[in-house]
This record gives structure tokens, sequence and C-alpha cells, in this order.
């Protein structure tokens, strides 16, 4: 048997072999029925030691492989993750997730007024709106901001990083669009620095000089702690859908089957536009959602409110 674990500074298999022999030597000495036990007991030890063994072996595997940082693949079976990918996801399920705290749930980006005004009153009508302001609208910038972030950051163009944080505030159409994406971007950023800490993402940020928006904090985060592109601006893009579809499911309401139907059927909307994020440029920036920049104008205004923005 091969030695794959130890106890002690001793080879497991070399204590299998004096336990037996101590066994053996009780034996000599003992009754008939004291055997027949002695035996049992041999028979156990020695089914047991080896699943001991391959569980230890097991176990120092998958700490290796934790502790192997991004870049650092452990072998594996054939269908595990390579490790710099399970990482990637990890933070992107976290960082892009409804529960991590950077306050979203309390902005409606204007469809709060579309409600009221009844613009939106039904998951038809919602799936409408969102999908021009994902399209030609806040979403379509929000991404591009992202995207060019990200490739900022990454080849560490410090100047360019902090244009585009210029621009992407100058973006904002109203004073609560502008603190709903501001406030987010800072909360981020805090949130970041504080459990994924990083010298080159506190770099980063000391680039810019004005408020850092919500999507060039995604930017500057995923690029910081080396996560691609594309799925990292894939998880924005339904991030964003999702607290816009939420706030409207409070807000009609709407039920949560009727959510998950308008989730479902703004996937091909949130690909293509994905896909044509990637090849934009600044220069390509631009928004023909009047609607709802109308919206985040009149909600400062609105009589009853439930949401920031």
């Amino acid at each position: 048997m091969p030695v794959t674990a130890t106890r002690r500074g001793k080879p497991m298999t070399t204590q299998v072999t004096n336990i037996r022999r101590m066994i053996i030597t009780v034996m000599v000495t003992t009754t008939p029925t004291a055997i027949i036990t002695m035996n049992m007991a041999v028979m156990i030890i020695s089914t047991a030691i080896p699943m001991l063994m391959s569980v230890d072996k097991r176990s120092r595997r998958c700490a290796a492989r934790a502790t192997a940082g991004p870049g650092k693949d452990i072998a594996a079976g054939s269908n595990a993750l390579p490790n710099a990918e399970a990482v990637s996801l990890y933070r992107l399920l976290t960082w892009l997730s409804p529960s991590f705290p950077v306050g979203a749930f309390s902005y409606s980006s204007g469809i709060e007024w579309a409600v009221e005004s009844g613009d939106i009153t039904d998951a038809s009508s919602l799936q409408a709106w969102l999908d021009a302001m994902l399209t030609i609208g806040s979403g379509f910038c929000d991404g591009v901001f992202l995207a060019q972030t990200h490739r900022a950051a990454s080849g560490g163009e410090e100047a360019a990083l902090n244009r585009i944080a210029e621009l992407a505030c100058a973006f904002a159409p109203s004073r609560e669009r502008h603190l709903e994406t501001t406030a987010q971007g800072k909360a981020f950023i805090d949130i970041a620095r504080a459990a994924w800490s990083s010298p080159s993402l506190d770099r980063l940020v000391g680039c810019c000089s004005s408020p850092i928006p919500y999507p060039v904090a995604v930017g500057v985060v995923s690029a910081a702690h080396r996560l691609p592109l594309a799925p990292t601006l894939h998880a924005f893009l339904h991030a964003v859908i999702s607290n816009w579809i939420s706030a409207a499911t409070r807000l009609v309401p709407l039920g949560q089957t009727d959510a998950q139907h308008v989730l479902a059927r703004l996937e091909p909307a949130v690909v293509e536009t994905a896909n044509r994020i990637l090849e934009a440029s600044l220069e390509e920036l631009g928004s023909a959602t009047f609607r709802a920049d109308l919206a985040s104008l009149r909600h400062e205004a609105q009589y009853t409110r439930l949401f920031r923005s």
C-alpha cells in the first residue's frame, strides 16, 4: 500500500503494521473468545484505514486547490472548472448579486414615475420599457462605460480611466440618476476594497479625480482582479435588468412568475446588447430614451415615492 498520509510524523501504513503486531502479541496470551474479538478488530482496521487515507488525500487536494489562487490550476476531475475560472465566477456571482450591499434596491431609475404616469401597467409594457432602456438607453451607455473602463484599467491607461469616469458622471440625465450611479459606485468600491483588498485596485481608484459611477466601479474592480471582460459585462447587464424588474414588481405590482417571464424574454436583448457593447467605442455613446430621461427628472418632484430615483 503506498504511503499517502501521515499522523504525528509517521506514515499511516507503518502505524497499521504496528497495530497489527500489538494485536497478535495480545492474541497469544488470550482466550479463544478474545481471539475471535481480536480477529474482528484486525478486519475492521484493515478496511477502515485505507478509507481514511483516501479521504485524507482528497481533503488535502481540495485544500491545495482552494489556496492556489487565480491562474494556478490544480489537477482535478475532467468536469471541474479551472481554478481561475472558478474564482472569476465566484466573484462575479458575489459582486453582482442582489444581496451585494450597494443599495441598488432603493433605486428605480425613473420606473416609479413611469408606473404612476401609466406608461408601465403590466408585464408587457414593462418589457417594452426595459428593452428600450437596455438597447438604446442607459443600459447600453453604462455597458460601454464598463467595457472601456475595463480596457483602460487593464492596459494601465490612467489618464483615459479618469476621463471615462468624468464622462460617465456627465451622462447622468438628472440629479437623482447622478446620485444613483455615484452612490452605488462608491459602495461597490468600498466593499470590494474592504473584502477583496488589492494594491492594483487602490492605484486605479486613485487615478479618478471625480466620483466613480457604478459601471466604472465594476470595470475597475473586475480589471484589478483580472476578471475577463465579456462575462463581467453579461453579469452586469443581468444585474441591472434584474434590479429594474425588482422595482417594477413592487410598483406595478407584478407577480413573481410575470417578473421571471419578463427576465426570460429580455434574454436575447441582453445577449445582443452585450455583443454590440464589446464592439463599441466611446464615440458611439448615445441615448434615445427621452421618456425614461423625463421620468427620472419628474421623479424628483413626485408627491409620494418609495424609491430614491
